[in-house]
């Protein structure tokens, strides 16, 4: 099977070749590449959803800010991004759904946090302010034209500002065909820690990898309310 290779959509390189192609019970077979530049293994635009059905499938999801098994999941996100946050720090959740969990947590903490979601909360003047910190949890997986959302991140956030990312990374071992991760039809680009590190240094921000499925991405300057990042840090 000759599949021609596909522009990659975070890095912008011309030519990322084939990596495998999926076949789902009860679901249409999909293909994916992987870049050579950034190592971004996406699903190309003519295997991704349509809106309607796009939020047909996010309408499934059941996320309850009450509920403590969700709570905690994000509290793992919570915990190493309220760490490197002064009190004061004022953030934004992008993608925050239809409840808006993680606003919660961050207020439990101390943080002010405004919400905005492409679906359910597309309030545009969000996007005029800048923000000590983001979070983007269970979203970038989501992004068809990663290069963009990332560019609008970053144009977001203060100098010395945080963007929190919680998104699965495969690795050289992950077998999508099998993978639960990639089963979800709105999962269309996965990060792998080479991937991180190439947003890193695209963006001139220090990475820490805080877990499996957590990366913390720190804007090099100075702020009135970011400390610089340490030396050595990554």
């Amino acid at each position: 099977m000759s599949v021609p290779p596909q522009p990659c959509p975070l890095c912008l390189a011309a030519a990322a070749p084939f990596h495998l192609r999926e076949a789902r019970r009860r679901m249409p077979a999909r293909d994916y590449h992987r870049c050579p530049v950034c190592a971004l293994v996406f699903v190309p635009a003519p295997f991704h959803l349509d809106p309607a059905a796009e939020r047909a499938e996010y309408d499934l999801h059941r996320n309850d800010p009450a509920d403590t098994g969700y709570r905690r999941f994000l509290g793992r996100l919570v915990t190493p991004l309220a760490a490197m946050l002064p009190a004061g720090a004022r953030g934004l959740d992008y993608g925050c759904g239809p409840t808006p969990a993680l606003q919660l947590l961050l207020h439990e903490s101390g943080f002010d946090c405004a919400t905005y979601d492409p679906h359910y909360q597309p309030d545009p003047s969000v996007l005029d302010a800048r923000y000590d910190f983001i979070t983007c949890t269970e979203v970038a997986e989501h992004f068809a034209a990663p290069r963009q959302e990332f560019d609008l991140l970053h144009a977001l956030l203060a100098e010395g500002g945080v963007l929190a990312l919680m998104t699965r990374r495969p690795d050289e071992h992950t077998d999508f065909a099998n993978w639960h991760y990639s089963r979800d039809p709105t999962h269309i680009a996965f990060y792998a820690a080479d991937t991180l590190r190439w947003i890193g240094r695209h963006y001139g921000m220090a990475l820490t990898l805080a877990d499996n499925d957590i990366a913390l991405l720190h804007k090099r300057g100075v702020s009135a309310t970011i400390p610089a990042p340490r030396p050595g840090a990554r």
